[in-house]
Protein backbone atom coordinates (compact mmCIF):
# COMPACT_ATOMS: atom_id res chain seq x y z
CA UNK A 1 0.00 0.00 0.00
CA UNK A 2 2.75 2.47 0.76
CA UNK A 3 3.93 2.29 -2.45
CA UNK A 4 0.92 2.65 -4.14
CA UNK A 5 0.64 5.95 -2.31
CA UNK A 6 4.33 6.84 -3.16
CA UNK A 7 3.31 6.01 -6.89
CA UNK A 8 0.03 8.46 -6.87
CA UNK A 9 2.17 11.01 -4.94
CA UNK A 10 4.79 11.11 -7.24
CA UNK A 11 2.26 10.73 -10.51
CA UNK A 12 0.64 14.16 -8.94
CA UNK A 13 4.01 15.93 -8.05
CA UNK A 14 4.69 15.86 -11.84
CA UNK A 15 1.48 16.45 -13.31
CA UNK A 16 0.06 19.01 -11.33
CA UNK A 17 2.29 21.96 -12.09
CA UNK A 18 2.36 21.35 -15.81
CA UNK A 19 -1.83 21.45 -15.65
CA UNK A 20 -1.37 24.52 -13.56
CA UNK A 21 1.05 26.20 -15.84
CA UNK A 22 -1.28 25.03 -19.05
CA UNK A 23 -4.05 26.86 -17.63
CA UNK A 24 -3.02 29.93 -16.14
CA UNK A 25 -1.34 30.26 -20.00
CA UNK A 26 -4.44 29.26 -21.59
CA UNK A 27 -6.30 32.10 -19.45
CA UNK A 28 -3.27 34.60 -20.00
CA UNK A 29 -3.98 33.80 -24.16
CA UNK A 30 -7.77 34.53 -23.66
CA UNK A 31 -8.13 37.71 -22.00
CA UNK A 32 -8.91 40.47 -24.83
CA UNK A 33 -5.79 42.98 -24.55
CA UNK A 34 -6.93 46.63 -23.79
CA UNK A 35 -5.07 49.60 -25.28
CA UNK A 36 -3.21 51.54 -23.41
CA UNK A 37 -5.81 54.32 -22.17
CA UNK A 38 -8.47 51.81 -21.73
CA UNK A 39 -5.79 49.73 -19.33
CA UNK A 40 -4.78 52.36 -17.37
CA UNK A 41 -8.62 53.40 -16.22
CA UNK A 42 -9.45 50.19 -15.42
CA UNK A 43 -6.34 49.12 -13.86
CA UNK A 44 -6.82 52.52 -11.72
CA UNK A 45 -10.16 52.03 -10.95
CA UNK A 46 -9.80 48.53 -9.95
CA UNK A 47 -6.49 49.42 -8.10
CA UNK A 48 -8.62 51.71 -5.79
CA UNK A 49 -11.72 49.20 -5.09
CA UNK A 50 -8.85 45.97 -4.27
CA UNK A 51 -8.07 44.80 -0.82
CA UNK A 52 -4.35 45.80 -0.25
CA UNK A 53 -3.77 41.45 0.03
CA UNK A 54 -5.87 42.09 -4.16
CA UNK A 55 -3.18 44.55 -5.84
CA UNK A 56 -0.81 43.28 -7.29
CA UNK A 57 2.86 44.12 -6.20
CA UNK A 58 4.68 47.12 -8.39
CA UNK A 59 6.92 44.45 -10.45
CA UNK A 60 3.72 42.59 -11.31
CA UNK A 61 2.10 45.93 -12.05
CA UNK A 62 5.21 46.36 -14.96
CA UNK A 63 5.29 42.78 -16.05
CA UNK A 64 1.30 42.81 -17.00
CA UNK A 65 1.87 46.39 -18.61
CA UNK A 66 4.85 45.73 -20.48
CA UNK A 67 3.03 42.30 -21.86
CA UNK A 68 0.10 43.83 -22.78
CA UNK A 69 2.90 46.74 -24.56
CA UNK A 70 4.25 44.00 -26.03
CA UNK A 71 1.57 42.73 -27.74
CA UNK A 72 0.22 46.21 -28.92
CA UNK A 73 3.97 47.31 -29.82
CA UNK A 74 6.80 45.04 -30.61
CA UNK A 75 9.13 43.08 -27.63
CA UNK A 76 12.22 45.79 -28.26
CA UNK A 77 9.58 48.85 -27.39
CA UNK A 78 8.66 46.97 -24.18
CA UNK A 79 12.27 46.00 -23.44
CA UNK A 80 12.99 49.81 -23.87
CA UNK A 81 10.97 50.64 -21.27
CA UNK A 82 11.69 47.91 -18.74
CA UNK A 83 15.63 49.21 -19.20
CA UNK A 84 13.83 52.64 -18.13
CA UNK A 85 12.22 51.78 -15.32
CA UNK A 86 14.73 49.42 -13.48
CA UNK A 87 16.96 52.54 -14.44
CA UNK A 88 14.69 54.48 -12.09
CA UNK A 89 13.44 52.59 -9.60
CA UNK A 90 16.05 50.11 -8.15
CA UNK A 91 13.12 48.14 -6.84
CA UNK A 92 12.40 46.71 -9.81
CA UNK A 93 15.82 46.01 -10.97
CA UNK A 94 15.76 42.65 -8.98
CA UNK A 95 12.41 41.35 -11.18
CA UNK A 96 14.06 42.49 -14.29
CA UNK A 97 15.54 39.01 -15.36
CA UNK A 98 12.28 37.70 -14.51
CA UNK A 99 10.51 40.25 -16.14
CA UNK A 100 12.41 39.86 -19.45
CA UNK A 101 12.15 36.49 -19.35
CA UNK A 102 8.36 36.22 -19.54
CA UNK A 103 8.72 39.49 -22.33
CA UNK A 104 10.86 36.87 -24.31
CA UNK A 105 7.72 33.84 -23.93
CA UNK A 106 5.41 36.02 -25.11
CA UNK A 107 7.58 37.18 -27.98
CA UNK A 108 8.13 34.11 -29.32
CA UNK A 109 4.14 33.50 -28.74
CA UNK A 110 3.07 36.54 -30.72
CA UNK A 111 5.69 35.59 -33.70
CA UNK A 112 5.42 31.82 -33.44
CA UNK A 113 9.20 32.27 -34.44
CA UNK A 114 11.94 32.13 -32.10
CA UNK A 115 14.52 33.82 -34.66
CA UNK A 116 12.04 36.68 -34.77
CA UNK A 117 11.51 37.31 -31.29
CA UNK A 118 15.25 37.14 -30.62
CA UNK A 119 15.64 39.80 -33.20
CA UNK A 120 14.56 42.34 -30.90
CA UNK A 121 16.74 41.42 -27.92
CA UNK A 122 18.34 44.43 -25.79
CA UNK A 123 20.83 44.34 -23.51
CA UNK A 124 18.38 44.53 -20.82
CA UNK A 125 18.91 42.20 -17.61
CA UNK A 126 21.80 40.69 -19.15
CA UNK A 127 20.38 37.31 -21.26
CA UNK A 128 17.14 36.70 -19.64
CA UNK A 129 15.18 37.81 -23.32
CA UNK A 130 16.98 35.36 -25.30
CA UNK A 131 16.30 32.63 -21.76
CA UNK A 132 12.65 33.25 -22.06
CA UNK A 133 12.81 33.00 -25.60
CA UNK A 134 14.50 29.78 -25.77
CA UNK A 135 11.86 28.32 -22.78
CA UNK A 136 9.26 28.76 -25.24
CA UNK A 137 10.59 27.87 -28.09
CA UNK A 138 11.21 24.41 -26.60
Amino acid sequence: MNTAARRIGRTLALVLPVVLVLSGTLAVTRVPWATHSTDSRVLAASSDKASPQERLAPHEELRDRLLAELQETDPGTALTHLQAESERRPSIAEHCASIARALGRAAVEKYRSASRAQSYARPVCDVSFASGVAQAHR
